[in-house]
C-alpha cells in the first residue's frame, strides 16, 4: 500500500512474468480507447489558489456544454501523462474532469523522470517528505478550494453533483473529500486505496456517516491478502450510515493496477473498473 511492501510484492509478481513484454504492453495501455460517441473535449494547465499557496492541475473538459464535474486526486506518483489521459477519457464521456497536484506544496509536476517509479527506494525517499505534507487537515482544505474553482468554471454545470475519484493514496482523499462536502459530492471511487482503515481517530472509513456519496471501492487482490478485514470494516460503515457502496476485491490485481503507466497495469480489470466508476458516477 504505497510502501517498500508493495513495490516487493510488484516485484516478485513481475518476476514471474516476461519483463519485456510487461513494458511493451504498458507502452499499447497509454492509447486508452475513446468511448462510444465520444465528445469533443477541450483541455488546459490550470494554477488554484489554495489556504497553502498554488496548486497546478490539469482540466479538460466536453465542449460548448455545461457537464458535471469529478475532482481526481492521482497516486503517489502524481500527475502525470498517463493521468492526463484518464482525465481525457473521462471527458469524453461526459464529465468536466480537474485533475491535481496534490504535492504542489512541494513541488511542480511532473516530478519523476522516465523510468522512474516508486518502487525504487530514491525515489520513495524524495517523496515520503511531500506526503507528510498532504495531513488529513490539508487535504481537506485543499478539497474545498478545488470544490469552490470547480464551481466558478463555464463549463460546469452547478446544479449537478461532483464526483471524486482517487488512487492509492488518493482513496483516502476523496473520502475526505465527501465528508467534508456532503451538500457537493455525490459520488466517489478508490481505486486500490491505501489507508482507508486504520485504528487511529480519523481513519477515512470512519468518516463514512458524514458522506451523502455513493461509493465505488476496487481494492487490490495483494492490498486484501494483506488486510483483509478492511473490506468488511468498510461494508459495515456504509451499511450502518445507509450510503450505497460497492466494494470489490479484484481478483489477480496488484496494488496500482489501473493507470496504464503501471508496471502491474491489469488492461482487462483496468477497463472492468473504469466501467463501475462510469456506473457510479451516473448518479451526479
Amino acid at each position: 500500500m504505497c510502501d517498500e511492501l508493495t513495490a516487493d510484492d510488484n516485484d516478485r509478481f513481475l518476476s514471474r512474468r516476461d519483463f519485456g513484454a510487461v513494458t511493451g504492453a504498458v507502452g499499447l495501455a497509454m492509447m486508452l480507447p475513446a468511448p462510444a460517441n465520444a465528445r469533443t473535449i477541450a483541455g488546459r494547465d490550470v494554477v488554484i489558489e489554495t489556504p497553502d499557496g498554488h496548486c497546478d492541475a490539469y482540466f479538460v473538459a466536453p465542449s460548448g456544454v455545461r457537464s458535471p464535474a469529478v475532482l481526481v486526486w492521482p497516486d503517489i506518483m502524481g500527475l502525470r501523462p498517463a493521468f492526463r489521459k484518464m482525465a481525457d477519457r473521462l471527458a469524453q464521456s461526459g464529465y468536466a474532469v480537474l485533475t491535481v497536484n496534490q504535492f504542489y506544496r512541494s513541488t511542480k509536476a511532473p516530478f519523476l523522470a522516465a523510468g522512474e517509479s516508486f518502487d525504487q527506494p530514491a525515489v520513495r525517499e524524495r517523496i515520503g517528505p511531500w506526503r507528510e505534507e498532504l495531513t488529513p487537515a490539508a487535504t481537506t482544505r485543499d478539497a474545498a478550494a478545488f470544490l469552490t474553482w470547480i464551481d466558478k468554471q463555464r463549463e460546469v454545470d452547478p446544479r449537478r453533483g461532483i464526483g471524486s475519484t482517487g488512487y492509492c493514496m488518493g482513496g483516502p482523499m476523496t473520502f475526505r473529500t465527501a465528508a467534508a462536502n456532503p451538500t457537493r459530492v455525490r459520488a466517489i471511487g478508490a481505486f486500490h486505496p491505501a489507508g482507508l482503515v486504520t485504528d487511529t481517530p480519523d481513519s477515512p472509513h470512519l468518516l463514512v456517516p458524514r458522506m451523502r456519496a455513493a461509493a465505488l471501492v476496487a481494492i487490490a487482490a495483494n492490498d486484501d491478502a494483506r488486510s483483509p478485514n478492511d473490506k468488511t470494516a468498510l461494508r459495515s460503515a456504509f451499511a450502518s450510515a445507509k450510503r450505497p457502496a460497492e466494494i470489490e476485491v479484484y481478483a489477480g490485481t496488484m496494488h496500482g493496477w489501473c493507470p496504464p503507466d503501471s508496471r502491474v497495469y491489469n488492461r482487462a480489470e483496468a477497463e472492468r473498473a473504469w466501467a463501475r466508476q462510469l456506473a457510479t458516477l451516473q448518479r451526479l
